[in-house]
């Protein structure tokens, strides 16, 4: 029979077990949390953490990317106005005058298509700078005196050619720079509210410049934005791995063509990207057709310019309102019935309708395809990592494309019936067609249903920088896709 001291003794065995056993679970929880924090690289918020677009802004390389996302952005809309007069004053002509702004859409099938796969093959802050790099290199060339058209046209493929690999590079990034959350969406939100601001500004910007310069001196003033892009990605962003982990492996081509069938093959994605892209396809109808219809109507360039404005008018208050007011569960449900009904307002033009009438027709339009906001979430969430960067850059690709096919679908069914009939048409073709996106994007959910826009992964607070790759997102770029009346 045990004795009182050997009682004692196992006691206190016991209890010094006892507290190794709590040091070492203390000292697992505590190299599990290092880990977490090394994994995230997110400081945890304090509970006065900024909301909604202000914690987006909080973010110190976000804010880098907005700059350089501004920068590039308004001197490709001053380049696009200034070659296009420097082309027309070289030749006289209004095709290739035309021809040179619509060499910005025409690449962005080539370049987002084949060269896609180094989004996620190459580190992105790495392939964001050396693009601003390429495109800098494209204008220095272009404003030489001695550059003949030819170049200069083929300068600006390639320039259109690089904006989908930058752009979906960018947009892949954005997520490991704040996060698949709510800042993401929120930050594609911004970058796109920039887009559609360049927009109104931009050629009036490059109208005021070219009072003052030569085309040529115009043109220069993009090659310095180009640089200045670059030095604020290079430095104000961190260097991250490549996504994919390949940077030796296959060729770049067969690794872009095998992401884009992988994409493309799976059934959910593909009717993602479908309800990106086919809504742009018909609602850039009535921009394309503003001058015939102002013509038709009887209105002066004034009006004109009512008509130009007022889509980007109404998509920037809406994603302003839907970022800021609107919780992500709400702006995750009303993304289908949004995209169902925002053509429909262009169906208006079937009674010829003066200013009254269409500009908030087109304004509705503009509001509607906010649906994007809560789309963006989706699609982070539809896409595997490794993939991202590839899927960021088809999409780029596709909606950029589709907007080009959709406007010179438009001028040929402008040759054959009037103006605003061509218009409604696109209103009422396009609701059909979207319509079925619709069920299929359905159809396709998730079986718990459509995750709701911050459920992602966490996204960095107010003094943190999230994890990931590399330099920055989407939606700037050459050609700004989210320049557009929706945007990737």
């Amino acid at each position: 029979m045990p004795t009182d001291t050997e009682k004692s003794a196992d006691r206190s065995r016991e209890d010094d077990r006892s507290r190794e056993d709590d040091r070492s679970r203390e000292d697992d929880r505590s190299r599990e949390d290092d880990r977490s924090r090394e994994k995230t690289d997110v400081t945890a918020p304090p509970a006065t953490a900024p909301r909604g677009y202000r914690a987006v802004f909080a973010v110190r390389e976000f804010r880098a990317v907005f700059a350089a996302h501004l920068l590039s952005l308004l001197g490709v809309v001053v380049s696009e106005l200034a070659l296009t007069v420097l082309v027309y004053g070289l030749t006289g002509s209004p095709l290739l005058s035309a021809l040179t702004f619509a060499l910005g859409f025409l690449p962005y099938l080539v370049g987002g298509t084949l060269f896609a796969g180094v989004a996620d093959r190459y580190p992105a802050r790495r392939v964001l700078v050396t693009c601003d790099l390429i495109c800098a290199g494209c204008v220095a060339v272009m404003v030489l005196p001695g550059t003949p058209v030819g170049a200069l046209l083929a300068l600006r493929c390639l320039i259109a050619a690089v904006s989908p690999v930058f752009t979906g590079t960018r947009m892949a990034a954005l997520t490991e720079i704040l996060g698949e959350g709510e800042c993401f969406v929120l930050g594609r939100s911004l970058l796109r509210i920039v887009s559609q601001s360049a927009v109104l500004a931009g050629f009036g910007v490059g109208g005021v410049l070219l009072a003052v310069l030569s085309p040529r001196g115009a043109i220069t003033i993009t090659a310095v934005t180009f640089l200045c892009s670059a030095a604020l990605l290079r430095f104000g962003t961190r260097a991250r791995p490549a996504r994919s982990g390949r940077d030796g492996g296959g060729t770049l081509l067969k690794e872009s063509l095998a992401g884009a069938r992988s994409l493309l093959g799976n059934r959910r994605i593909r009717a993602l990207m479908l309800l990106f892209w086919v809504p742009p396809l018909f609602v850039v109808a009535p921009e394309a057709l503003a001058a015939p219809y102002a013509d038709e109507i009887g209105v002066g360039s004034a009006a004109l310019g009512l008509l130009m404005c007022a889509m980007p008018v109404g998509q920037i208050t809406a994603e302003l309102y839907m970022g800021t007011a609107l919780a992500p569960r709400l702006r995750s449900l009303i993304v289908l019935p949004a995209a169902a009904v925002g053509l429909l307002p262009l169906v208006v033009y079937g009674m010829r309708p003066g200013l009254v009438a269409a500009v908030p027709a087109l304004v509705a339009a503009g509001a509607a395809a906010a649906y994007v906001i809560g789309l963006d979430q989706w699609f982070v969430e539809a896409v595997p990592e490794p993939l991202r960067g590839r899927a960021m850059t088809l999409l780029t690709a596709g909606l950029m494309t589709l907007q080009g096919v959709g406007m010179a679908l438009a001028g040929l069914a402008a040759e054959f019936f009037p103006v605003h009939q061509v218009i409604a048409g696109s209103g009422a073709v396009g609701t059909l067609c979207v319509l079925l996106l619709v069920l299929e994007v359905r159809r396709t959910a998730p079986d718990a249903g459509e995750t709701a826009p911050g459920a992602g992964r966490a996204a960095p607070g107010a003094g943190g920088t999230a994890p990931g790759a590399g330099g920055t997102a989407p939606d700037a770029g050459r050609a700004a896709p989210d320049a557009g009346r929706t945007a990737p």
